[in-house]
């Protein structure tokens, strides 16, 4: 990019090229040298990642925000302009320290805003204790690093109003000596560690004021405990009062109705207790309201909104409070934009005051007791509504249409019945969730609509839906990432058109009765983190390219179907798999060796939070979720699946033993490997998959000894190796003896905690003198020998060689008789 063009510009006072791409312009720097009348130089979001000295004396405001120059040091030219009155280095991510030779800011007496927000160099007494005695106004030095034993060296800003301290390392309250600190009208101490410390000790030099001018304060992640101050109600000029995600426990205060200039408290996420105080409704300037998720309770009236008349945001969520207007008529004088009530109490009957928040872009009353149908007016009373969610309640009735300007829409876990609606050509709608419910019919009146190109997120689970899965519309899709059909009546195949969901990561279609082949388009769907077809009719082998083509896969569930023929060893390049389920089908031949390449399950790969399994859109998270059984019960695991790790083989045909490669799977929760028809014993080595909370082997025909190393489980909580050949005794350890016999039954084992008694070896009596009873053992033994020989020559002597002697025919009888038994081993041995 060629700049010379500027450098005709000599008079020129005022430059902005914020945003503009400057990462190739390489003359920039000389040609803004050039104009000497520059007063005002804007470069944020520039992509610049060098700077070279500007020598521009006249310069009163430099904002280079916004810039990566991770690779350069704080450049001192900097330093040199005395005349600047606003300077902004915020997210340059420039290296320090400063040099000690460096004045730092010491010569800019004419600055009166400083932001240098992500700036590690700031965390410094030098750097700080240079801006001392300044005529500072504003002042944000957030996510700096800065410790209070760095922040008492500032002393003396006289002039401040501005003060942004977020994302630090303070510990303690702001140090009076920083200021005067009653001319602060704006102060932001969030993200910082304050857990020592109660909101009342922190906020003490501003209720010291006599005439306190604060009109910002915000504290969100602080770790603040203790209660609201009641002196909170001095501060009559605040009009943002932000606390959210601390430990702040108590009432609110009544003395809060003394905020009289407020326009948001935000309070959410924090331990609040009580009822909400009746003086809240004198705020008659607030505009927002957020007192969700606290423990807040007790009934709500509609005198407490008498006054709230410029009331745009409510957020009550996740209090147990119920809502009783006096009138029943009532009709609130405010005009709400978003309005979150979700585990209010507002039922049973549909709330009428609700249609005249015409003004409503945002709806969430989930799990607010609604029993009744939805007013027919209900779409047309919301003509800007975005987001609704009325989940999780027991409204009736059926679903006529959706409003093409919704773009997420959660009726789930209600009692709709009929037909599925369909989406009109206008439609924005991004999330839609009607699972849980009483739908019918079938899936093409909703798929084939002719709106929906925008889907991410599709969930009709738990419904009556029946009827095959349309063959055609799947194309339309791209962008649709999230899909649940399972617990419905649907049958035929799978459309070998879904493969054209190219986005697709979650594909749930369970307890169906869907027949067939898996279609080989399948492989297409390369983004699938989790892939579940359990409880179906699926016929043939387990498709190779589940293991070659689709190699993202951490949920494979096959359970319950009719697949048959080996375990195919490509499923082995599923190095991220966490839940592998080939259970209740007719698999044959040995357990592949290489399952040992399964790097989540062996313990040697980074295992996901549960943001891995589910997909964020705007406020809304749709889950991936999982019924697994586990420890010998059906379970749905939903916000914990990312810590499930399973492999489930049960109920197949599977032969062989059980590999020693196996237990490499150091990580595994679960290994079922029951009803099946494996041999050999368990290998010796299984005391390596130390993490085993569940292990099942029973109904095979495994022998030998149970490996001592079983002792080593200190997790197990499910243990059956019952009904095989196993013998000896149990291995005594932590667990194994907590288990009830039906766990052992069906083998030759002993021990505890069977009743059968392992045979215990009796030693040698004991003698008081060792040495002799030795001796004597020896010569009973010695005597016993040569009686017994002396006995036996002469019993042969007397019963073979005399008869022999006197008696001819003893001769002849007894030499033919050898004579015959010659010739028959010969025979024998020719034969």
């Amino acid at each position: 990019m060629n700049m010379q063009w500027l450098s005709g510009l000599r008079f020129l006072n005022h430059l902005d090229m914020s945003g503009l791409n400057l990462s190739k312009a390489i003359d920039w720097f000389q040609v803004i040298n050039t104009l000497p009348s520059l007063v005002e130089l804007h470069l944020s979001y520039c992509k610049l990642m060098h700077i070279t000295s500007l020598n521009l004396t006249s310069l009163s405001v430099l904002d280079l925000s916004s810039n990566d120059f991770s690779n350069s040091l704080v450049p001192q030219w900097i330093f040199s302009l005395t005349s600047l009155v606003s300077l902004d280095l915020s997210w340059c991510d420039f290296h320090g320290p400063i040099p000690s030779s460096s004045e730092g800011f010491l010569n800019m007496t004419s600055l009166r805003l400083l932001h240098v927000r992500g700036s590690s160099f700031m965390n410094s007494s030098f750097v700080l204790k240079g801006l001392s005695d300044s005529n500072l106004v504003s002042l944000d030095i957030s996510d700096c690093g800065v410790s209070s034993l760095a922040l008492d060296s500032l002393h003396n800003l006289t002039s401040l109003q501005s003060l942004h301290l977020s994302s630090n390392q303070l510990t303690r309250a702001i140090p009076k000596s920083l200021g005067n600190l009653c001319n602060l009208r704006e102060i932001y101490l969030s993200g910082n560690n304050f857990g020592n410390i109660s909101l009342t000790f922190l906020l003490e030099s501003f209720f010291e004021c006599k005439s306190p001018i604060v009109e910002s304060l915000f504290i969100r992640n602080s770790g603040l405990s203790s209660h609201l101050p009641y002196q909170l109600g001095q501060l009559i000029n605040l009009k943002y009062l932000v606390l959210d995600e601390n430990l702040i426990s108590g009432q609110i205060p009544f003395s809060v109705g003394g905020l009289s200039s407020l326009k948001e408290l935000s309070v959410s996420n924090n331990r609040l207790n009580g009822t909400l105080p009746d003086s809240l409704g004198l705020l008659s300037n607030l505009v927002h309201l957020d007192i969700s998720n606290n423990l807040l309770m007790g009934v709500v009236t509609d005198a407490l909104f008498s006054n709230l008349n410029n009331l745009k945001v409510l957020d009550g969520s996740g209090n147990n409070l119920i809502l009783r207007p006096h009138l029943e008529n009532w009709n609130p004088h405010f005009r709400l934009e978003r309005l979150f009530l979700n585990s209010w109490d507002i039922g049973p009957q549909f709330p009428l005051w609700l249609l005249q928040q015409s003004d409503l872009r945002e709806l969430e009353i989930s799990n607010t007791n609604i029993s009744s149908t939805m007013p027919l007016s209900f779409w047309g009373s919301f003509p800007n509504l975005k987001f609704l969610d009325m989940s999780q309640n027991h409204i009736q009735g059926r679903l006529l249409g959706i409003p093409g300007t919704l773009f997420i829409l959660d009726l789930s876990h209600n009692k709709f019945i009929g037909q599925l609606p369909e989406l009109s050509n206008s439609s924005l709608m991004y999330m839609l969730d009607l699972s849980y419910n009483s739908f019918e019919g079938m899936l093409h009146k909703l798929i084939c609509s002719d709106g929906g190109k925008q889907l991410g997120a599709l969930n009709l689970a738990n419904n009556h839906l029946s009827g095959g899965i349309p063959n055609q519309c799947w194309e339309r899709y791209e962008g649709l990432e999230f899909l649940s059909l399972e617990n419905n009546n649907l049958s035929g195949g799978i459309p070998r058109t879904m493969g054209s969901l190219y986005s697709l990561s979650s594909l749930n279609m369970c307890n169906n009765k869907l027949s067939g082949r898996l279609p080989s388009s399948l492989k297409n769907l390369t983004e699938l983190w989790i892939l579940q077809l359990a409880g179906n009719k699926f016929v043939g082998r387990i498709p190779t390219w589940l293991g070659t083509k689709i190699t993202f896969l951490s949920i494979l569930n096959l359970r319950s179907n009719n697949f048959r023929r080996f375990i195919p060893r490509e499923l082995c390049y599923l190095t991220r798999i966490h839940i592998l389920d080939l259970a209740h089908n007719n698999l044959s031949g040995n357990i592949p060796r290489c399952f040992k390449n399964f790097t989540i399950l062996a313990g040697k790969g980074y295992i996901s939070d549960d943001s891995y399994f589910s997909i964020s859109f705007g406020y809304k998270y749709v889950s991936g979720s999982a019924s697994l059984v586990m420890k010998g019960r059906e379970d749905t695991y939903s916000t914990i699946l990312s810590l499930v790790l399973t492999v489930d083989l049960s109920s197949n045909n599977l032969t062989g033993h059980i590999p020693s490669e196996l237990m490499a799977l150091h990580s595994l929760l679960s290994l079922n490997l029951s009803r099946n028809q494996l041999t050999g014993s368990i290998p010796k080595n299984i005391g390596d998959m130390k993490s085993l909370e569940s292990f099942d082997v029973s109904l095979n025909q495994l022998s030998g000894e149970l490996p001592v190393s079983l002792s080593s489980l200190n997790f197990l909580s499910s243990f059956n190796v019952s009904y095989n050949n196993f013998t000896g005794r149990v291995p005594t350890g932590t667990q194994l003896q907590s288990f009830t016999e039906s766990s052992f039954c069906g083998n030759k084992l002993c021990g505890d905690p069977l009743p059968e008694s392992c045979a215990v070896a009796v030693p040698d009596a004991h003698h008081e003198d060792e040495d002799e009873e030795e001796k004597g053992g020896a010569h009973v033994a010695d005597l016993g020998l040569i009686t017994s020989s002396v006995f036996g020559l002469i019993a042969g002597f007397w019963v073979v060689v005399v008869p022999l002697i006197v008696s001819t025919r003893w001769r002849i009888e007894y030499f033919g008789f050898l004579r015959e038994l010659k010739y028959m081993i010969c025979d024998a041995i020719h034969k």
